[in-house]
């Protein structure tokens, strides 16, 4: 899992993959299509469909003379498990920190009061 997680982070990190994936969000798309926004080579775009599909990320299929891309979802249902476990871990800490500073917080205005008294 963690090799699919470090691929899928890897994969993720270029803006121009993470604007690749949005846009398949959206339906399977044309290589052309895909490259028409971006002002890059085509074979430089094409190595970064390559890191995509090495990832898991897309599948590509030709028929004639297209080559169509399509979004897979299981990296990303995976990835997204990963950070929801991660978010529960640090909302779990960070409630017994706050517990932690309310409780030192009400010792210390317990401890003012009856210095005065």
């Amino acid at each position: 899992m963690t090799n699919h997680l470090d691929s899928f982070f890897g994969a993720m990190s270029d803006p121009t993959r993470r604007a690749v994936i949005e846009r398949l969000a959206g339906g399977p798309a044309p290589v052309s299509e895909l490259h028409a926004p971006h002002d890059i080579a085509l074979p430089t775009f094409l190595r970064h469909l390559k890191v995509l599909e090495a990832a898991g990320l897309v599948r590509s299929e030709k028929k004639g003379r297209v080559r169509t891309v399509h979004l897979e979802a299981a990296p990303l249902a995976e990835a997204e498990g990963w950070l929801q476990r991660q978010r529960q871990l640090w909302d779990g800490r960070l409630d017994r920190l706050d517990a932690l500073v309310r409780e030192m917080e009400a010792g210390t205005e317990g401890g003012s009061a009856n210095d005065h008294t």
